[in-house]
């Protein structure tokens, strides 16, 4: 930028650059909107760099928000994701990989607990269905089936 100092004069054009109704001009744009017809509006392109790609976790967490939410750590997990990728968005690279490191972790978690309780509730359903196969073969060899009376007479 010019680093000259400028006068300020009483006069409306009097001592302002050529440039000065230029940038007027560009402010007018910028606050009531350009008129139809103009040139196409310029815009600015930030470029998020890359080099550094930090997972977020987010659509495992919600998955295990879903799905296999056990004491609420799919929820939890969904919540670190999201702050992990606000802290991405923002350009905090480090405070993103420690929201993506405990969304990780919380999502490990939950699914180690759910396939347990998966395995366990199938186990627990073979030994009551074979529970329930021995009670039923039993009923079958006594038709009397379990409260039977044998009325002893002399």
């Amino acid at each position: 930028m010019n680093q000259a100092p400028h006068t300020v004069l009483m006069y409306p054009n009097a001592g302002r650059p050529a440039h000065y109704e230029k940038l007027q001009e560009e402010h007018e744009v910028a606050v009531l909107g350009a008129p139809q017809g103009s040139a196409p509006m310029t815009t600015t392109v930030i470029n998020m760099p890359r080099d550094i790609s930090v997972p977020d976790h987010v659509v495992w967490s919600l998955f295990n928000t879903l799905f296999m939410n056990f004491c609420c750590l799919g929820f939890i997990a969904f919540a670190y994701s999201v702050k992990s990728r606000d802290r991405k968005m923002v350009g905090d690279i480090t405070g993103a990989q420690a929201f993506a490191s405990t969304a990780k972790c919380l999502n490990i978690w939950a699914l180690i607990f759910n396939i347990l309780l998966t395995i366990g509730a199938i186990v627990i359903l073979i030994i009551f269905s074979a529970a329930i196969v021995q009670a039923v073969s039993q009923m079958m060899n006594h038709p009397g089936g379990f409260y039977s009376c044998h009325v002893l007479t002399p």
